[in-house]
């Protein structure tokens, strides 16, 4: 396989991409071959968008016109936008909506860690993008064993031509990942490579009993995700597992949310709401990374809610709480030098859930995503701290 790729292994760029994975832990010694025969820039589309960090935007990067500049981000740990608006969009300049990517290096190799892919496992990945996910986990399972389901048919038709054009043996599906593709059932491995909400069960039935399921999960209430890692149970009857760390991933196309915006919430003044106040502090409720444990929990104890942190002004800073089942909302005023008001409107006191779901979070010792888990059965998903026994429907 492979007999097509151009020989990236003693690039400077590729060597470099290489030791720092390994020295990050990310790439483990046995996927080095994989790296090596199936290099990343090889399944790169000639026009993407990378993240440029000091214009604090998306910049188009064209192969034809700056060869080296493409090559450096197709070499670097960062992740690429490959797709804009479903397609739609037309030009260079980047749209309103990253549909479609190149997920970080270190993010993929460790996804595929999690996978414990092994030679002559039978492989079904959801989500094609590049195809080159698909092409390392070929190379590792052995030609032929490897399906990859795209919902996008340009995306899907692209991938098909570049894995033809570079001799690698996986079958590009077009169709919904969501129902899976039990045509070719049953797997060994299921692989998504974009963030659920809902993981469905027909995933669990198209793996063999002691199957791997690893795939991106999370709740509306932000857009963070973590890994799920489930074992399928040795009837069939449902796949569990803990959460192995947080990633963010580009949504299902069928699972996107809606939002319908704060006006549709606040028709008047904030202070049409009950008011109350609060002791939680700022300082211990909003956190300054993306991939905060606490969001993940809320998420997972107050269903149904979503929640949009606003930039601190003049020593305050308002948390808003928006209920995606009705039009329940609630806004938290966190100042500096005293009490935190808040206030509340509609069916649900979110803020009192939140709150509760805050505390319990502090009794059990501030659990980070490893401590978590997921339970999917024919009855629904079931979040879990520490034990599946003590499970909750999510």
């Amino acid at each position: 396989m492979n007999r097509n790729i151009e020989p990236y292994g003693e690039r400077t760029g590729h060597v470099a991409l290489r030791r720092a994975l390994v020295a990050g832990g990310a790439l483990a010694p046995d996927w080095v071959p994989a790296f090596d025969a199936v290099p990343r820039a090889a399944f790169l589309p000639d026009l993407m968008w990378p993240f440029d960090m000091a214009a604090g935007r998306s910049v188009a990067v064209s192969k034809a016109h700056d060869p080296d500049l493409w090559h450096r981000y197709a070499d670097a740990d960062v992740p690429l936008v490959t797709q804009w608006d479903d397609g739609e969009q037309v030009g260079t300049e980047p749209g309103a909506t990253p549909t479609s990517s190149a997920s970080m290096p270190s993010v993929v190799f460790r996804m595929l860690r999690d996978l414990d892919l092994r030679p002559g496992h039978r492989v079904l990945e959801i989500g094609t993008a590049t195809c080159w996910n698909a092409a390392l986990m070929a190379h590792r399972a052995r030609p032929g064993l490897v399906v990859t389901m795209e919902v996008d048919e340009a995306l899907a038709r692209a991938a098909r031509a570049r894995a033809e054009r570079l001799g690698v043996a996986v079958r590009v599906v077009h169709g919904d990942g969501f129902r899976g593709c039990p045509e070719a059932a049953p797997y060994d491995r299921l692989i998504a490579t974009c963030g659920a909400r809902v993981l469905p069960f027909s995933w669990v039935t198209q793996c063999r009993p002691g199957g791997v399921i690893v795939a991106p999960w999370g709740t509306r209430f932000g857009n963070g995700d973590a890994v799920a890692r489930l074992v399928v149970g040795p009837a069939g009857e449902g796949a569990s597992g803990h959460f192995t760390g947080p990633v963010e991933f580009m949504k299902l196309r069928g699972q996107r949310s809606a939002f319908p915006g704060h006006a549709a919430y606040v028709t008047g003044s904030v202070a049409d709401g009950d008011e109350t106040s609060t002791t939680v502090r700022e300082a211990e409720f909003v956190a300054e990374g993306r991939f905060d444990p606490l969001a993940f929990a809320l998420g997972l104890r107050v269903p149904d809610c979503c929640q949009v942190v606003a930039e601190r002004r003049d020593g305050a800073r308002p948390v808003w709480f928006y209920g995606l089942a009705d039009r329940s909302w609630a806004c938290v005023w966190f100042r500096d030098g005293g009490a935190a008001r808040v206030w509340q409107s509609g069916p649900r006191r979110l803020w009192d859930e939140v709150e509760s779901a805050f505390r319990w979070w502090v009794g059990q010792r501030r659990p980070g995503h490893e401590r978590f888990g997921l339970t999917v059965t024919a009855r629904g998903q079931f979040a879990w701290l520490d034990d599946p026994g003590r499970a909750w429907p999510v």
